[in-house]
């Protein structure tokens, strides 16, 4: 199974959903070309936690993680792989 292209996909409609601008290529340098200014990468970082339940830690805010659709696609993939998703878990009710 390739994760990669599913959670490439989904990071591209994020753009016009959220960022109000065109998906951009795969390897297009977000930084470099102007795309992603500071409010709309924290605006993607929101977006990685409530779309693909992945935490980004003050550790995790190396730019270079975050440069290309492809190189967000794998930080993501790799934050999914060492913390899973959560899932809501009822208890017994009346306790």
């Amino acid at each position: 199974m390739n994760g990669d292209s599913s959670v490439a996909d989904r990071l591209a409609r994020i753009f016009p959903d959220a960022l109000h601008m065109e998906a951009p290529a795969i390897d297009t340098d977000l930084f470099d070309t102007g795309m992603l200014d500071s409010l709309g990468f924290v605006e993607l970082l929101l977006r990685l936690e409530q779309d693909f339940g992945v935490p980004v830690s003050v550790d995790d805010l190396e730019l270079d993680h975050f440069r290309t659709l492809g190189r967000i696609a794998q930080f993501v993939e790799a934050r999914q792989t060492v913390l899973p998703p959560l899932r809501l878990v009822h208890g017994a009710s009346g306790r």
